[in-house]
C-alpha cells in the first residue's frame, strides 16, 4: 500500500507526459532493413522487415508494407530483438545491505528509489522483471496506468522463510513479543515473513497473493546478504515446501526457492518447485532431476567473480564476507556443470543497492555470464528462457496474457530493442561490461537505440 501511493506521488511531473506518448503511439510501426534475433536462434536473420500493430508483433518477413499512417523506422542492418528480462530482481531492496534497509530506510525512501530504480531498468533495456522478493504490486499497477516508467513486474510479494533464515530482517536485539518476526520493519512493511509452522507459511503464501504476486518466492536454505543463517542451513522440510507450493497451485501459479546447498535444491525439486534461485550446487543428479519435472535455474554468475566481496551487502557485513568467500569456494563446479548439462537457464543479476551500483553490477553479469556459458546461451537467458519462466504464472495470475515474452515471433508482445552491432558476437552492444566496481558511471546505453515496450517507444536515438 505505501508503494502504491509513493509511487503515484512521486510520478506527478511525468505522468502527463508518459500518457501522451501511449495515447499517441501510432497504430503501426514498421522496422524496416533489421537483423532479427528472435530469443532463441543461434544466427541473425538478416534483412528483415518487423512490423508492430498496437502492442503486438503483427508480422516478420522480408518486404512488408503497412498502413499509410504508420511510423516508418529505417533500422539501417542494425539488430532487433527482444526486450531484456530480468529474472531475479529486487526492486524494493535498494538500500546499501538487509540491515541498512531494516534499519535505515522507511517506506518513502525504499518506495520513490524502487521507482528510480524500475526507471533504470527500462532505459537499460530490460522491459520486464520478475522480482523475487520484497515488493508487492503496487509499483507495477502504477507503471502499468502509464503514471511511472517501468518495466513489466511480476512480483513475489514478501519473502517467505523460517525464523533466522534469509527472510528475517530481524537485528539479534529486536525484540520478539509477537511471532513470525512483525516486529522487524521489513515485516510492518510487506517486504518478508517469518514463517515457521506449514500453516503460516500457506497463511504468508495466501496473503502474497492476495496483495498482487504472480507467484511465490520461499527461502529453503541459508543465504550470504543475511545475518543469521549459514548458507548451509537446509532451512525448510519436504512437509513445509509442500505447503507452499500447494497454495501456488491452487491459484494456477508455481514457487521459486532461494536454495544453495545439494540438499535443498533435490528436496525443493522432489516437491514441486518449479525454478531454482542460486542453485550453486547444480550438478549431474539435479540436471536429471530439472529436466524431469520441467524445472528452471536462475544463477547470478557473479557468485564467481573475485570481485564478489565488494558488493555493498557483503562488504558492509564481516559475517556475510566470511560466508560470501566459503560459498564462492564450495561451489567451484558450478560453471563446469551448467556447460556439461545446460539446464533451462534464466539470467539474474540479484542486485540489492541503489542505482549506480545495480547499473554497474547487471552489466557486469551479463559481460560474465557470456564470457562463462557463451553468448548465445546468456542472451536466451536474457530473452526466452526467461520469457517461459513469466509464463508460469499461468492462464489465470499471468498480468500480460494477450502475447508471448522475450521473443520476436508474431503474435508476441511489441518490447523490442533496436542494437548496434551484434550482442551474439558481441555482448557489449547490449551493455555487458567486463568492468564492475571501476566501470565508469553511464546514463543510458549509447548502442540500445530504440527501447519499445508494450508497443510504445521510450527511446529513440536514431
Amino acid at each position: 500500500k505505501c508503494l502504491a501511493g509513493m509511487a503515484v506521488a512521486a510520478s506527478i511531473g511525468l505522468a502527463s507526459g508518459l500518457a501522451s506518448a501511449q495515447e499517441s503511439a501510432a497504430a503501426q510501426i514498421l522496422f524496416k532493413n533489421v537483423n532479427v534475433f528472435d530469443g532463441t536462434s543461434a544466427k541473425l536473420a538478416t534483412g528483415m522487415d518487423v512490423l508492430v500493430t498496437g502492442n503486438l508483433i503483427g508480422k516478420i518477413g522480408k518486404d512488408l508494407s503497412a498502413s499509410k499512417d504508420a511510423t516508418v523506422i529505417e533500422g539501417g542492418g542494425r539488430t532487433l530483438m527482444p526486450g531484456l528480462i530480468e529474472g531475479h530482481g529486487h526492486l524494493m531492496m535498494n538500500g546499501n545491505a538487509l540491515a541498512d534497509i531494516e534499519n535505515n530506510r522507511n517506506w518513502e525512501e525504499l518506495a520513490s528509489r524502487a521507482a528510480a530504480k524500475a526507471d533504470m531498468a527500462l532505459m537499460s533495456g530490460f522491459t520486464s522483471w520478475r522480482d523475487m522478493g520484497g515488493m508487492g504490486a503496487g509499483l507495477k499497477k502504477t507503471i502499468d496506468a502509464g503514471l511511472l516508467k517501468g518495466p513489466r513486474i511480476y512480483p513475489s510479494g514478501a519473502f517467505i522463510g523460517p525464523t533466522g533464515s534469509h527472510a528475517d530482517f530481524r537485528n539479534f536485539t529486536t525484540p520478539n513479543e509477537t511471532v513470525y518476526g512483525a516486529n522487524s520493519s521489513g515485516a510492518r512493511l510487506g517486504l518478508t515473513f517469518t514463517a515457521d509452522d506449514v500453516g503460516m507459511i500457506k497463511t504468508g503464501a495466501r496473503q502474497n497473493f492476495m496483495q498482487g504476486a504472480t507467484q511465490i518466492k520461499i527461502m529453503s536454505s541459508g543465504g550470504v546478504a543475511s545475518a543469521f543463517d549459514p548458507w548451509q542451513l537446509d532451512a525448510y522440510s519436504a512437509e513445509e515446501i509442500q505447503a507452499a507450493v500447494e497454495v501456488a497451485n491452487a491459484y494456477g501459479s508455481y514457487v521459486g526457492s532461494h536454495a544453495y546447498s545439494k540438499t535443498s535444491i533435490m528436496r525443493c525439486l522432489e516437491n514441486g518447485v518449479k525454478t531454482i534461485e542460486h542453485g550453486f550446487s547444480f550438478d549431474g543428479e539435479i540436471a536429471a532431476l530439472m529436466k524431469k519435472k520441467g524445472a528452471y535455474l536462475t544463477t547470478n554468475t557473479h557468485a564467481f567473480s573475485p570481485e564478489l566481496g565488494k558488493i555493498e551487502a557483503i562488504s558492509a557485513s564481516p559475517a556475510a564476507a566470511r560466508k560470501a568467500a566459503s560459498a564462492t569456494a564450495a561451489f567451484s563446479g558450478w560453471v563446469e556443470n551448467v556447460k556439461k548439462y545446460r539446464p533451462k537457464f534464466g539470467f539474474q543479476a540479484d542486485c540489492v543497492g541503489g542505482i549506480a551500483s545495480c547499473k554497474k553490477q547487471t552489466d557486469h553479469e551479463i559481460w560474465l555470464s557470456a564470457n562463462l556459458l557463451g553468448n548465445h546461451y546468456t542472451l536466451k537467458s536474457l530473452t526466452s528462457v526467461n520469457g517461459e519462466i513469466l509464463a508460469l504464472t499461468g492462464d489465470t495470475l499471468n498480468p500480460y496474457p494477450e502475447g508471448k515474452l522475450g521473443v520476436i515471433e508474431e503474435g508476441a508482445y511489441a518490447d523490442i530493442l533496436l542494437v548496434d552491432g551484434n550482442p551474439l558476437e558481441d555482448i557489449t552492444a547490449i551493455g555487458g561490461s567486463e568492468q564492475w566496481f571501476d566501470a565508469p558511471a553511464r546514463d543510458g546505453i549509447d548502442n540500445l537505440r530504440i527501447i519499445m515496450k508494450d508497443g510504445v517507444i521510450y527511446k529513440n536515438s536514431l
